[in-house]
């Protein structure tokens, strides 16, 4: 088992779900039941499967958790690209989630590949 808490990109997921539901308050109100919910879910499972994985017998549980991890991300940057193109939040603004949310998927992406050895 690992101590998900001390993995950094555990706690840059935690963050940038933090930035995420804050800035869900910007989208407008009918996408409520759309985009909102869909993005506060993608950004949630980050975290939650890095803790579940984290949490399993061994590290070929937690490879695969990770890559759920991963999948939820790509999830998230499809969704956050859709606002910005749709013009619901400021590109600046998506730009930078984008920009934290590559780095996680950087690092998930490494710890990995060190799992894998």
């Amino acid at each position: 088992m690992h101590n998900f808490e001390k993995l950094v990109f555990w706690q840059k997921s935690i963050e940038l779900a933090k930035q995420v539901y804050i800035i869900c308050v910007e989208l407008p109100k009918d996408e409520k039941f759309g985009l909102i919910s869909q993005i506060k879910r993608s950004v949630i499972s980050i975290p939650s499967n890095i803790a579940e994985g984290a949490g399993r017998n061994n590290d070929k549980e937690f490879y695969h958790f990770l890559g759920i991890a991963n999948a939820s991300s790509f999830e998230l940057q499809t969704q956050l690209i859709l606002t910005r193109e749709l013009n619901l939040l400021e590109a600046e603004k998506v730009n930078g989630l984008i920009s934290n949310l590559n780095e996680i998927q950087r690092m998930i992406y490494t710890f990995k590949s060190n799992l894998k050895k």
